[in-house]
């Protein structure tokens, strides 16, 4: 029976993480924690946010009843911005979060960092993007020098593959063959 080999795919994606200012001094700790969960911090950067700065950050809640204390918390201090990439990153950078309400994570989900770190709904700890889409916007605000790339997908992906990687693969897996060295590392 043939093994049907699963087509090849391409597994960066990146978020936007922010340490918020009540626990900008646990930097450290949280960044290690990152990297033990599989991430690459790609780009890191300390940040003061004006009101207004936090206000265009955060528009998408503009309006609810959080929103002027929210403005005034990001804005009160020192805060860290950082891209992390890994395979679902988005995913796997909220589900380390935990829920947004820090109380809530502290029952539900205790060994997250919002649960490790947060102290409220308000200030819990740390920010992640919702989705793809949002953590593009978001870092494009942090990082406003940053070229974002589209992250090939599907056929883009495959005919990216088949163009720049099989061939390469193939040259060098030939070579190899043909020398057979003794150590082939």
């Amino acid at each position: 029976m043939q093994m049907l080999m699963p087509e090849p795919q391409i597994f960066v994606e990146r978020t936007l993480a922010l340490i918020k200012p009540d626990v900008v001094d646990k930097e450290e700790e949280i960044e290690d924690c990152i990297l033990r969960s599989g991430f690459l911090i790609l780009q890191k950067r300390k940040l003061q946010l004006s009101p207004e700065q936090c206000s265009n950050f955060y528009a998408d809640q503009y309006g609810k009843v959080f929103f002027p204390n929210l403005t005034a918390y990001m804005s009160s201090g020192p805060l860290v911005a950082m891209v992390l990439a890994r395979h679902c990153a988005v995913s796997y950078w909220k589900e380390l979060l935990g829920p947004s309400n820090s109380v809530r994570a502290k029952r539900t989900h205790p060994h997250s960092l919002r649960a490790i770190y947060g102290t409220d709904d308000l200030r819990n700890a740390l920010h992640g993007s919702l989705s793809i889409s949002t953590a593009e916007r978001e870092i494009q605000f942090m990082f406003p020098e940053v070229i974002l790339e589209p992250i090939p997908a599907g056929q883009r992906a495959r005919d990216y593959l088949n163009l720049y990687v099989k061939p390469t693969l193939l040259a060098g897996l030939t070579a190899l063959c043909k020398e057979k060295p003794a150590d082939p590392m």
